[in-house]
């Protein structure tokens, strides 16, 4: 279940004027469907990949 304890605020045109290396660059998926969503990848300094998204309506988290 979602909390928000488990948010973090990750600007992506932040990410981008550092140079970040993206996996999978900063888009929109699903655009005007249910479950419309923001995302992005990138790898940790360990290199592991990391995934953040942000939901248009957080409602719609678990949404089919």
């Amino acid at each position: 279940m979602f909390s928000p304890e488990m948010a973090a605020a990750v600007p992506a045109d932040k990410l981008k004027a550092v140079n970040t290396q993206f996996v999978i660059a900063p888009y929109i998926r699903f655009k005007g469907e249910v479950g419309e969503q923001a995302t992005m990848f990138f790898h940790d300094p360990c290199g592991n990949a990391l995934e953040f998204k942000a939901f248009k309506d957080i409602g719609q988290l678990f949404a089919k």
